[in-house]
């Protein structure tokens, strides 16, 4: 059993799509996608394709979803919104339609597979607790045993924060698949994870500027600052690293 984990796409198709070109080579036995398909630019056909997918696709729910779900139901304008984040949610609520919205709110929680040499794998999107809390490459113990707590997996991969890692924690791998679609890499790329019988740590390259094109064309706000730090400037992942772990133990 090999599984492809894509996490953090928020709507960008072209980097999707290139990740999918790999995996028709790949042929792995399951893809979990972990989270934030949205908010993003290319949003309804981000959806679209992840639909098509099939059964061997697993899904798991990421704060991101959520909160888009949130706004179709509220129907929620643009225009009232009172930050960036606010109003690409409220611009990606209003690209779906109504089966796209029950498509995203039929994801789970959790999703638990058996991988390779490796064991029972717990897939969730910011740790096995909460879709927002926040696991990083320099998380402590301290901090990050109450978030284990009760898994019963011995490897558990997250996403959320954007950048990849591998972190020990005491006999349990947590494990971060990096962003397809807005990765905090130091390089602009789409990131993800292969799991059975190894961890595999990828990246794949496709063509940015014209992925940003596309994006910038598709009319959501503010597609430059929301992808500067991913595809136009990228920063390193260890200042991402710092800077969302300092966030967090801020509380």
């Amino acid at each position: 059993m090999r599984i492809a984990a894509l996490y953090d796409i928020h709507g960008n198709l072209p980097a999707l799509d290139a990740v999918l070109a790999e995996l028709e080579l790949i042929r792995p036995d399951a893809i979990v996608i972990g989270g934030d398909v949205a908010p993003g630019p290319l949003q309804s056909e981000t959806v679209e394709r992840l639909r098509g997918l099939g059964e061997r696709a697993r899904f798991v729910m990421g704060n991101g979803d959520r909160e888009v779900i949130a706004a179709f139901d509220a129907g929620a304008s643009r225009e009232e919104a009172d930050d960036d984040v606010a109003r690409a949610t409220a611009w990606s609520a209003r690209a779906l339609d109504r089966a796209q919205r029950d498509f995203l709110a039929g994801f789970e929680p959790v999703v638990s597979l058996e991988a390779d040499d490796l064991g029972r794998v717990l897939f969730c999107h910011g740790s096995p607790r909460s879709d927002t809390e926040i696991i990083t490459a320099l998380t402590p113990p301290e901090r990050l045993e109450p978030m284990l707590a009760g898994v019963a997996e011995e490897v558990v991969v997250c996403g959320h924060t954007h950048h990849q890692f591998v972190l020990d924690a005491g006999g349990r791998r947590v494990l971060n698949a990096g962003a397809v679609g807005m990765p905090y890499e130091g390089e602009a790329a789409a990131f993800w994870l292969l799991l059975g019988p190894d961890i595999d740590l990828r990246r794949t390259a496709y063509d940015v500027e014209a992925a940003l094109d596309a994006m910038r064309a598709s009319g959501a706000p503010a597609v430059d600052d929301t992808l500067r730090e991913s595809l136009i400037d990228p920063v390193a992942a260890e200042e991402v690293a710092r800077f969302f772990e300092d966030r967090a133990t801020a509380g």
